[in-house]
């Protein structure tokens, strides 16, 4: 087995996104295998048959499954930046956000991104379930430069994917918003050398187990 643990994960999808980010700060080595969602390695299942990325198996065999777990072991063996720990708010707050976020605003973002899969979706409607949660973000980022304070943390680092991605769905639509600190706050961490770094493309990992 490798001395390195092995994420398999697909570069464009937001939990990777997060997973990959803390693995970064935290100067965690690892070996990368980007996936195809739609043709999964033998590997990936065999590590975790539910098939979702990131998943992260490491050198003594135990496998992270969940985006917060790969985070919370990156971060918990080194956080040179305190996104754990950020002045004056705790992990719970923190836990707070995102829960908001892959709860349902993730719901929401689903139903925007994907139309067609629910018949009886309402588009609408569904963009205004998520602009409800994301005006509550304005809101926060009105009052300080970070969901959690003065400095970035762990909340900022798993949520901006997802309103990455929703912002995504129709550019001209989101930058006419009245989110202006929403959108500062994006723009910011879209323009990092960390995110450009983390979303690098990489060849395909190989299968050998086809």
């Amino acid at each position: 087995m490798s001395v390195l643990p092995i994420l398999y994960s697909f570069r464009r999808c937001p939990y990777a996104i997060r997973a990959r980010l803390a693995l970064a700060v935290a100067q965690q080595p690892y070996q990368l295998h980007e996936v195809l969602l739609r043709d999964k390695p033998a590997a990936l299942l065999a590590a975790s048959p539910k098939g979702t990325v990131p998943v992260l198996v490491l050198p003594e065999g135990r496998v992270l499954d969940q985006s917060l777990d790969i985070m919370c072991w990156a971060l918990q063996r080194h956080d040179p930046q305190q996104w754990l720990s950020p002045p004056g708010a705790t992990l719970a707050d923190m836990w707070a956000w995102v829960a908001q976020c892959d709860g349902a605003f993730k719901q929401a973002l689903d139903r925007c991104k994907y139309p067609q899969r629910l018949p009886e979706n309402d588009p609408a409607q569904a963009r205004a379930d998520a602009s409800e949660w994301l005006l509550t973000l304005e809101t926060r980022l009105a009052d300080s430069a970070y969901l959690c304070g003065t400095q970035a943390a762990l909340a900022d680092v798993a949520i901006f994917p997802f309103v990455r991605q929703f912002a995504a769905i129709d550019p001209p639509w989101w930058h006419a918003q009245p989110w202006p600190h929403l959108q500062r706050w994006l723009q910011q961490w879209l323009e990092t050398a960390l995110f450009a770094d983390t979303m690098r493309k990489h060849p395909l990992a190989p299968n050998p187990l086809l």
